[in-house]
């Protein structure tokens, strides 16, 4: 049986019917699945104070789970990244770890990759995908069924579809990225991956699009982007449209920056902040290929 903790990286966790629920489907699923103490853990609105969230980590790499899955993103691993013993937290990796979530856990896969090589796993999050309540729509079935293919290494790609005018575009790479609010925080710290000619993939939620057109800007004027064989954008989601709009959309946005950047933009990666999202190997060597509208990335 695949030995699978839930543990409470960056914010607290008080959604514990969600929790309970996402560790029945978990078991259902074939999962031995351990809750880690720190999901129980209350310091303002972090899963412990630093110091505490920090010994989460070492904790879970120490005992080496089969998959280590954060119950929820938030905010708080920030805060630890100068701390941390990125060597003590790849031997996991070693020892056969996978490292899964999205959001916040963004800033520890790009850690990981930047200070060890080591690949991980977007995806999905304990609460807020398997803790799902039956009358919010439940698991979803996609998200659930490529969890399950990646964690038993089945899994060798994804598809989905994009927008016209990227049809024959073919690349190899490192893949890698997440939230994009996180990827930005990073830049020009020591926790940032140097990657060049890779995919990079971004979502984010709760920001509006003239500031992920701000956020891509400055990966743009960074050099990041122009880095890049390819750049994927999934969902952004949960904004709130301002009357100063004018018209404005994201579509606007991604338009904009198409203009001033190169590197194809993908448009329709199913990742996010959304019921529906694919598993991504960050730091996973790729190959993507575009067929029509048709996208496939796999590895």
């Amino acid at each position: 049986m695949t030995m699978l903790t839930v543990f409470a990286p960056s914010g607290v966790e008080l959604r514990a019917p969600a929790l309970k629920l996402a560790k029945q489907r978990l078991a259902a699923l074939g999962f031995q699945v351990t809750i880690d103490a720190s999901v129980r853990a209350r310091y303002q609105r972090f899963a412990g104070n630093d110091e505490a969230r920090l010994a989460t980590l070492y904790r879970v790499a120490d005992a080496a789970p089969s998959v280590a899955m954060a119950c929820r993103g938030g905010y708080g691993l920030t805060r630890t990244l100068d701390a941390i013993d990125w060597q003590r937290l790849a031997r996991s990796v070693e020892r056969g770890t996978r490292w899964v979530g999205h959001s916040d856990m963004t800033a520890l896969q790009l850690g990981l990759l930047a200070h060890a090589g080591v690949r991980s796993w977007q995806g999905p999050m304990a609460c807020d995908d398997f803790g799902r309540a039956d009358e919010a729509g439940g698991v979803d079935e996609v998200t659930r069924d490529g969890f399950v293919e990646a964690m038993s290494g089945a899994l060798e790609g994804v598809g989905f579809r994009t927008e016209a005018g990227f049809d024959g575009l073919q690349a190899r790479g490192v893949l890698w990225g997440g939230n994009l609010a996180m990827v930005q925080s990073m830049l020009g710290t020591p926790h940032f991956p140097r990657v060049k000619g890779g995919v990079l993939f971004l979502e984010d939620v709760n920001e509006h699009p003239y500031r992920v057109e701000r956020a891509l800007l400055q990966l743009h004027q960074a050099g990041v982007l122009k880095a890049q064989k390819a750049v994927l954008l999934g969902a952004f989601t949960d904004y709130r449209k301002s009357p100063m709009d004018r018209g404005y959309t994201l579509k606007h946005a991604v338009a904009h920056l198409r203009s001033v950047c190169g590197t194809p933009i993908l448009t329709g990666l199913p990742f996010g902040h959304v019921p529906t999202k694919v598993m991504l190997p960050v730091g996973a060597r790729v190959q993507l290929l575009v067929d029509g509208r048709d996208v496939l990335i796999g590895w």
